[in-house]
C-alpha cells in the first residue's frame, strides 16, 4: 500500500526564512493598515473640527437672538 502522506523534513533554515517572511508580511500589513487608520482619524478629526465651527456659529446666533429678543420685551415693558 502506497502512503500518500509523506513526512517531508523541513530543514531549519528554510523554516526560519518561512517565519521570517511570515513575520516581515504581517510587518508591512501592520504598516498599510497603520496608513489606513491614520488617514480614517485625520479625515474624521476635519469633520468634527467643522462640526464644532457650525455648533459655535449656531450657539452665537441663539444667543445674539435671546439677548435681542430679551432686551425688546424689557424696553417694551419698561416704557
Amino acid at each position: 500500500m502506497l502512503d500518500c502522506f509523506h513526512k517531508v523534513k523541513i530543514n531549519p533554515m528554510t523554516r526560519g526564512n518561512h517565519a521570517l517572511q511570515k513575520i516581515e508580511s504581517h510587518e508591512k500589513l501592520c504598516r498599510i493598515m497603520q496608513k489606513l487608520t491614520h488617514k480614517k482619524i485625520h479625515s474624521i478629526e476635519e469633520r468634527v473640527k467643522r462640526l464644532e465651527k457650525i455648533l459655535l456659529t449656531c450657539t452665537g446666533a441663539l444667543i445674539a437672538s435671546m439677548a435681542f429678543l430679551i432686551y425688546t420685551l424689557v424696553s417694551q415693558i419698561t416704557f
